[in-house]
C-alpha cells in the first residue's frame, strides 16, 4: 500500500467517524430534554408529568458562607442557574387561540403536575407567543389571547387556583425556530415558575 492510498483510506474512515459522530448527536439528547436558553421544550408524548415536574421544579437555593456560593448537592462550580420553565410545544393555528383537542390533551397532564405537592407552593407565568407573520401589535395581542386560553383551561377545567397562573403575551419576539419564522412551533405558550 503506498502513502497517498494510506492517507485517502485514513481521512475517508476519519470523515466517516465525523459524520456518524454529527448524525448521532441529536439522539443522543432526548426531545424532552432540549433546551432553547433558559427554557426546556416539551413536546407530544414528552409532555408528561414526571418530565413537567423536572423542568418546572425550581433548583435549590445556593448556601451563602462568607460571600462563597455552596451548592447544596454538593457539586463543584456549576453552569449559571436555568430558569424553572418548559416550553410547551402546544401549538395553535394561525391566527387562532383557540385550544385543540391535542392541546387539551397536553394541558390535562399539567394540570397533574401544577397539582402535585412539589409545585403545589408555586406560582406561574403563563407565556404565549406567535410567529412573527402580520402585525406586531395584533400578534401581541394573539400572544396574550393564546396565554389566557392555557390559563382559563387549567382554571375552569382542572380547579387550579386563578392567582397562581398569571397570562401574559410575548408577541412575536423569542421564536424558537429562527430559520422558519412561519414554524408551528414559533405558535407556543411557555410556563415559566416564579420563585420569588
Amino acid at each position: 500500500m503506498d502513502t497517498l492510498s494510506f492517507k485517502s483510506s485514513s481521512l475517508r474512515r476519519a470523515a466517516g467517524l465525523v459524520l456518524a459522530t454529527l448524525l448521532a448527536a441529536p439522539l443522543a439528547t432526548p426531545l424532552w430534554a432540549q433546551d432553547i436558553g433558559d427554557t426546556r421544550v416539551l413536546k407530544g408524548k414528552n409532555v408528561t408529568e414526571s418530565n413537567l415536574l423536572d423542568a418546572l421544579t425550581p433548583p435549590p437555593e445556593p448556601v451563602v458562607t462568607r460571600s462563597l456560593k455552596v451548592s447544596r448537592d454538593g457539586a463543584g462550580v456549576s453552569a449559571p442557574e436555568r430558569k424553572a420553565s418548559a416550553s410547551l410545544l402546544i401549538t395553535f393555528l394561525t391566527n387562532s387561540s383557540e385550544l385543540t383537542e391535542s392541546a387539551k390533551q397536553q394541558l390535562d397532564v399539567v394540570a397533574g403536575a401544577l397539582k402535585n405537592d412539589r409545585l403545589a407552593d408555586y406560582s406561574f407565568n403563563v407565556e404565549g407567543h406567535a410567529d412573527p407573520r402580520g402585525n406586531p401589535d395584533a400578534n401581541m395581542l394573539l400572544s396574550q389571547q393564546r396565554a389566557e386560553s392555557v390559563r382559563d383551561y387549567l382554571v375552569t377545567t382542572h380547579n387550579i387556583a386563578a392567582d397562581r397562573l398569571k397570562a401574559e403575551g410575548k408577541g412575536d419576539h423569542d421564536l424558537l425556530n429562527r430559520a422558519v419564522p412561519a414554524a408551528p412551533e414559533n405558535r407556543r405558550v411557555t410556563i415559566v415558575t416564579n420563585t420569588k
